[in-house]
């Protein structure tokens, strides 16, 4: 992994936590997805006329990675509903990456070397440790249900971001993937809002409209810059070091939603740093 890569990667890191956040912000957490879902097919349709078709090898990728980044969103919506910003964000980003290691050396041949793979572990380790140090510091007993979605949430990040890998380098373009994949993700939510609020939805969404939109461009721009980097990097290294959002969540938790951070956070943070570093140092 080169440093223009993982610049790259950081970057989305920061901006995926802060498109969560906004999500987490709103109240109606139906209204937030459908206004990040919704923005993102807008953006992919004014972004298709203008980027490379997708090779034909991509779209059964494609196709199965909207019906993964769905189960993501309602996935995440439920845990959003049921735990802390600071507790389900950092569990369902951080038991992402060794599914990830797993999936991609079964699926695409990828087997982590010994550096890679120990970046990989000591990454785990620190957003393991903050997820749990989140459920300990939240001063009340374990949500059980709450950590089910989280974790729940995590499979289904591991599956669409293996499948998106190898859709995005079939593809021949990342731009146009990235357009294709948000028109065809971006469907079903909005389609479910307008048929429960069936004459409401423009009352529902139009208080949140400024903040959601802003969160579907982070959005857009988040991802965009992963599958770009899936292109030039191996995934899992990319998966783990995409997950120092986790880090950004953790402060966001404390700055805007007044959860806990404290020193137990700072040395998970620390280890993942140090994981990161392996990594480069692996490139």
């Amino acid at each position: 992994m080169t440093p223009l890569v993982a610049g790259a990667v950081l970057l989305a890191a920061v901006t995926h936590a802060s498109w969560n956040a906004i999500a987490h912000h709103i109240t109606d957490k139906l209204v937030g997805f459908t206004l990040i879902s919704g923005g993102g097919l807008l953006i992919g349709l004014a972004m298709a006329p203008f980027a490379p078709f997708p090779a034909a090898g991509a779209w059964p990728y494609l196709l199965l990675s909207a019906v993964l980044h769905v189960a993501y969103m309602a996935l995440l919506m439920r845990s959003f509903r049921l735990g802390d910003f600071g507790q389900a964000y950092p569990i369902a980003r951080g038991s992402a990456p060794l599914v990830v290691t797993l999936l991609a050396a079964v699926f695409a041949g990828e087997v982590p070397g010994g550096w890679q793979a120990a970046g990989v572990a000591v990454c785990s380790a620190g957003l393991t440790g903050l997820a749990l140090w989140g459920i300990r510091g939240s001063g009340r007993r374990p949500d059980w249900a709450a950590i089910g979605a989280a974790l729940a949430t995590g499979v289904s990040i591991a599956a669409y971001t293996v499948v998106d890998g190898l859709g995005v380098r079939a593809s021949g373009t990342s731009v146009g993937y990235i357009a294709w994949l948000m028109v065809l993700e971006g469907i079903a939510v909005p389609v479910y809002a307008a048929w429960r609020w069936r004459g409401e939805l423009g009352s529902r969404l139009r208080p949140f409209a400024v903040v959601g939109l802003l969160g579907a461009a982070l959005s857009v721009a988040a991802y965009g810059l992963v599958l770009w980097a899936q292109t030039r990097a191996e995934l899992a290294p990319i998966s783990a070091l995409r997950e120092s959002s986790i880090i950004v969540g953790a402060g966001i938790g404390a700055v805007f939603f007044k959860e806990r951070f404290g020193l137990s956070r700072m040395v998970a943070a620390g280890v993942m740093v140090a994981g990161i570093g392996l990594m480069l140092h692996a490139g």
